[in-house]
């Protein structure tokens, strides 16, 4: 199995990076590395992730898409696997990405779901995003979110990085790196993501989907 860094970008991560930290602790396939890009934080998130043993590199220009790309330069091994800051992939998680990444394939991605909610929400939002990635595939538009997606590097390089957008720029990657090889769905490579983004209620969480559905490219997921 190839070799993995995971990547993870923070942009005032103090309070979640932590728990995504000890997730990460827990995999039966442990990474190569893990690098946390501080993107211009203003609080402790650069110390938790020295603390715990991440390699931290220094993003100075706010914005995701220059935290990943900046996780892409500085990562060494042949793959990468991508995850956000306040998100818990599962223990088999890298070992299910890992058994995926054979040749031919140069992109990964998995299923993800809410944590830290009701039952019926977790299990609501699981399928609700299955049906939304198997809406995609069919319609020949695999669409790879950044809290849990993985690629070739080279290949990445290949496709020119991640594109200088403020948002969408995961999905704009997996859709390059389409162009180059086979990008492949991995059902058991599951992670749990922070509900927070649910905060301000369902209507305006769904409705950001929809503008990434229609490619929307700005940055509206919020700091």
């Amino acid at each position: 199995m190839p070799d993995f860094t995971v990547v993870i970008p923070a942009r005032n991560e103090e309070a979640y990076l932590p728990l995504t930290l000890r997730a990460l602790e827990r995999q039966t396939f442990l990474p190569t590395e893990v690098i946390v890009v501080d993107n211009a934080s203003a609080d402790a998130t650069a110390q938790v992730a020295r603390a715990w043993g991440a390699r931290v590199v220094a993003c100075t220009v706010p914005g995701i898409a220059g935290a990943r790309q900046a996780g892409v330069d500085a990562a060494r091994t042949p793959w990468i696997a991508s995850t956000d800051a306040d998100s818990l992939p599962d223990p088999e998680w890298l070992a299910r990405l890992s058994e995926a990444a054979k040749p031919g394939r140069v992109a990964l991605y998995g299923p993800m779901r809410f944590c830290g909610v009701s039952t019926s929400v977790t299990v609501l939002s699981e399928l609700g995003y299955g049906a939304f990635l198997h809406a995609c595939a069919l319609a020949g538009r695999p669409n790879l979110a950044g809290a849990n997606m993985a690629f070739s590097r080279q290949a990445a390089l290949l496709a020119g990085g991640y594109p200088a957008v403020e948002a969408y720029e995961d999905v704009l990657l997996g859709r390059a790196l389409g162009e180059l090889g086979n990008v492949a769905y991995v059902p058991g490579a599951l992670v749990e993501t922070s509900a927070r983004r649910l905060e301000g209620g369902w209507v305006p969480f769904l409705w950001r989907h929809l503008l990434n559905l229609t490619g929307h490219r700005r940055g509206y997921f919020g700091d």
